[in-house]
């Protein structure tokens, strides 16, 4: 938003309360002499008091795997496994973004009976920098996806505590997956800290580079709705099979970006 913009909307109340209609970015706020209105100030330290929390925010994996597994039970793979990466606590998650990225050994023991087949793809719920983006969105997003998923040969569903991105990686090797998609807690921000984002790699393995990924963002009720991120995850899932890679050249050209209007209200 431009400076006249901002002087404008702080002359005209009207037109500050309509640009807040359309963005929830702090935009008009008043004053009281050089100061923000206290109302301005402490709505800031909530937001921001809300992204701190969604942060440390703790994952309930077995909830979340046994909703998981009941939407999942008219696939033909509708098993789901929970799995730990290797750092032990959130304090050594945050603090060790390495350990995020890789398994810990009993998970890679969890992985081993699956490592004999050959799946399509592999489906990854992990909490990443906000557990409450994941028990928020994951569940009717996974609603939304796995009807149209029919034709493809699944892996189990792996719910991963304590993950990062790139822990998809290994997972996708050990399976053999030819595609893996991670669902993950994005990092808050101080006006969405629930925002959900699916990273999709083609060929996972240790070593892939973000490049060698393409990534959906912003899916919630506010964001991306439901019904339009599935669709979008289908598109990138089948472009990707049919060219055999991801990331930066998987669409060379500029994409349209769906109407706010068209996403459904997040249903």
């Amino acid at each position: 938003m431009s400076d006249d913009s901002i002087s404008l909307a702080r002359s005209s109340p009207a037109i500050a309360a309509r640009l807040r209609e359309l963005t929830p970015a702090r935009v008009g706020l008043g004053r009281t002499g050089v100061s923000q209105q206290t109302r301005d100030v402490l709505a800031f330290q909530l937001s921001h008091a809300q992204a701190r929390d969604a942060v440390h925010a703790r994952l309930e994996p077995a909830a979340l795997a046994a909703a998981i597994g009941r939407i999942a039970q008219n696939s033909p793979d509708a098993s789901v496994i929970r799995l730990r990466s290797a750092a032990p606590d959130r304090t050594t998650y945050l603090q060790r973004p390495d350990l995020g990225r890789t398994l810990d050994e009993r998970a890679r023991q969890v992985l081993a009976p699956f490592a004999s087949g050959s799946f399509d793809l592999v489906l990854i719920v992990a909490d990443g920098l906000s557990a409450l983006a994941v028990e928020r969105h994951a569940v009717p997003l996974l609603n939304e996806l796995l009807p149209r998923l029919a034709d493809w040969k699944i892996a189990p569903v792996c719910v991963v505590e304590q993950g990062r991105v790139a822990i998809g990686d290994e997972i996708g090797s050990a399976l053999n997956a030819a595609l893996s998609v991670v669902f993950i807690g994005e990092r808050p921000g101080l006006s969405s800290p629930d925002s959900l984002g699916a990273y999709i790699t083609w060929h996972p393995r240790p070593g892939r580079t973000d490049a060698e990924r393409n990534c959906i963002s912003n899916i919630r009720v506010e964001g991306l709705g439901y019904r339009e991120a599935a669709a979008q995850i289908l598109d990138c899932l089948t472009t990707a099979r049919l060219r055999q890679l991801t990331g930066t050249a998987l669409f060379p050209e500029p994409r349209r970006l769906p109407n706010a209007r068209d996403n459904g209200g997040g249903k």
